[in-house]
């Protein structure tokens, strides 16, 4: 039996996943300048973890992310439990009533750096189509926390 090459391909050390998080009853409450602080700042002390997040988008009422994991970190849905919470806490501070999110996450798993810059191009212009902003340069909550292995 011949081995499957494209896993070799797939299944990187590192491989980079493209996550979405939505907040519940798709609530516009996560464009403002402390949600977006908070979430930087988790997800900046995230490699302590073995967790890196690579270029991100906050929408009003979901979110994108990059973001790989290392030989020793904590699991993707712990630390998308995490995020959730730590995000949450911000939102509570601000008198946003919960329910915050919607239950899960979509993940998916990209298979080149060409798959994660084509994926980057379309989630980059998501408030340019959604009319937020007239260019990519006029989002404010949006960026990249980490370029190790992504």
């Amino acid at each position: 039996m011949g081995t499957l090459r494209r896993l070799d391909w797939v299944f990187s050390m590192y491989p980079v996943f493209y996550v979405t998080a939505c907040t519940h009853n798709r609530k516009r409450i996560l464009n403002q300048p402390i949600e977006h602080e908070s979430f930087v700042e988790f997800a900046s002390r995230s490699t302590q973890y073995g967790v890196w997040v690579g270029r991100y988008v906050l929408m009003p009422d979901h979110l994108h992310l990059f973001i790989t994991f290392g030989p020793d970190s904590i699991s993707l849905s712990a630390w998308m439990k995490s995020l959730k919470n730590a995000i949450s806490k911000c939102l509570k501070s601000a008198s946003y009533p919960p329910r915050h999110w919607q239950k899960g996450y979509f993940d998916h798993l990209l298979r080149s750096e060409e798959s994660y810059d084509q994926k980057w191009l379309y989630v980059r212009d998501n408030p340019v189509r959604a009319g937020l902003v007239k260019t990519v340069e006029d989002w404010p909550y949006s960026g990249e926390i980490s370029r190790r292995d992504l």
